[in-house]
């Protein structure tokens, strides 16, 4: 991941609808979301979600899978992980003490179920 890459990744997300969209598809991952059915959630014409699907799908956030005739939309979540660890990458200066407070929020969305709920 790049400089050029991460700014059209946070470029696409600075919009409302998109931001929105993008949420909506990562709470719903594996599934996924039909446009048809995002445009609907999210309360947007149909060529507007397509648009901005388009934003996002152009930025490598979003991916849409053909099945049958809709196309599901689904969060690309390796994009994801290597837009937020480029952010976060020299995050205080190798000051481990400092970043524990952000890995500590982080954490319990990312621990297998068990381990979750033994916090």
């Amino acid at each position: 991941m790049d400089k050029t890459q991460t700014i059209a990744a946070l470029a696409a997300l600075a919009q409302p609808t998109r931001l929105q969209t993008f949420r909506l598809l990562v709470a719903r991952e594996p599934d996924g979301v039909a446009a048809g059915e995002l445009a609907r959630l999210v309360g947007v014409p149909q060529n507007t979600m397509s648009a901005h699907l388009s934003i996002l799908a152009n930025a490598g956030l979003v991916r849409g899978d053909r099945q049958s005739r809709s196309i599901i939309y689904r969060s690309d979540l390796d994009r994801f992980r290597e837009v937020t660890l480029y952010l976060i990458r020299d995050c205080c200066g190798g000051n481990a003490e400092l970043c524990a407070p952000l890995i500590k929020e982080l954490t319990p969305c990312c621990l297998p179920d068990e381990a979750a709920n033994a916090n």
